[in-house]
């Protein structure tokens, strides 16, 4: 059709004439209410940002010489911060002489790394920064499990 008949057609039906497809020869137009077209495309990218879970970079510090149950303590913490889908960053903080004993920070750093590999990935090695010594935890990806519907259930038992 026409241009200029699409046009009066749309004036006289109170609709505005959008162009769909301009790649497409002839290019294709709809009938629309253009200010409820913008109105429901900025609905829905509302509601797709909402969606959405942001990933946050989380740090967890330790020093060459923590305790036991301090180590225990933070690996939880680091699990439940992986658990929510977020990134740990471990790091070993030496102060004074210990920065002599960088092999006491890659020791603990490997042992978290191992004890959390059911859960975790090592993103980014372990490996010195100034007087610290940093390694990057992302989480593992999980098997994705097949929903059954309940009928399947039943089935099965």
């Amino acid at each position: 059709m026409p241009v200029a008949k699409a046009l009066g057609l749309a004036r006289e039906r109170g609709y505005d004439l959008v162009e769909v497809a301009r790649q497409i020869d002839p290019p294709v137009c709809r009938l629309i209410d253009y200010g409820k077209f913008k109105y429901e495309q900025t609905k829905k990218e509302h509601e797709a940002r909402k969606k959405q879970k942001s990933v946050y970079l989380r740090e967890v510090r330790f020093r060459p010489k923590i305790g036991k149950h301090d180590i225990e303590f933070k690996m939880r913490i680091i699990k439940k911060l992986l658990a929510e889908g977020d990134k740990v960053k471990v790091s070993v903080l030496f102060r004074g002489r210990e920065i002599t004993h960088p092999h006491l920070g890659k020791e603990m750093l490997d042992n978290v790394a191992s004890e959390l590999r059911e859960v975790a990935t090592v993103e980014k090695a372990p490996e010195m920064d100034a007087r610290r010594m940093i390694m990057i935890l992302t989480p593992a990806k999980q098997p994705k499990v097949e929903k059954r519907s309940d009928d399947a259930q039943i089935e099965d038992s």
